[in-house]
C-alpha cells in the first residue's frame, strides 16, 4: 500500500518545509520536511532534496506500517504512515502492540509530547494536539 496524495500533503502541511537546518521542539537537527537523518547545524539544502528526502523518508515509513502485518484500510494505513514519520518506527511498535484497532485509534492523542531541551521536561504542543487528532480520526474511519 502507497500514501494517499492528502495524507502527503497533511503530512508535508503538518512538517512544513525548511531549506536550513533548525532545532524542532525537540532540540533535534531537522531539514526539508521534517527530515532528521545526517542533518547538522548550518546545513543547507535545495527545494528539490527536500522532496527528494521526504519521498525516502515516507517510504522508510510505509516499510516500518508494512511490518506491522496489519490489514488496514487507506485511512488507517495514512494515519499510521504520518504517525510514523512524526514519532519513529520505535512509538509506532509502542502504538500498536497489544492493541486492537479501537484501542490504537484511542491510544494515538497521547503522542502529543515532546521533551523541551531547556527543561527537560514533556510539554504538550498544540501542533502535535492537532496532528494526533487528524491521524485519529483518519484511522477511526476503518473502525
Amino acid at each position: 500500500m502507497k500514501t494517499s496524495k492528502a495524507a502527503l500533503d497533511q503530512i508535508a502541511k503538518y512538517e512544513g518545509i525548511r531549506l536550513k537546518a533548525y532545532k524542532c521542539p525537540a532540540g533535534v537537527w531537522t531539514i526539508g520536511v521534517g527530515h532528521t537523518g545526517g542533518v547538522t547545524e548550518g546545513m543547507t539544502i535545495t527545494h528539490d532534496q527536500a522532496m527528494t528526502f521526504f519521498a525516502e523518508d515516507i517510504k522508510a515509513s510505509e516499510r516500518a506500517v508494512e511490518k506491522l502485518g496489519m490489514e488496514l484500510t487507506q485511512g488507517q494505513f495514512d494515519a499510521l504512515v504520518s504517525f510514523c514519520y512524526n514519532c519513529g518506527a520505535g512509538n509506532l511498535q509502542k502504538l500498536v502492540k497489544g492493541r486492537t484497532k479501537k484501542q490504537i485509534a484511542d491510544a494515538i492523542p497521547a503522542y502529543n509530547k515532546a521533551k523541551d531541551p531547556k527543561t527537560g521536561k514533556m510539554v504538550v504542543l498544540p501542533g502535535l494536539v492537532k496532528r494526533r487528532a487528524w491521524e485519529r480520526g483518519l484511522f477511526a474511519e476503518g473502525l
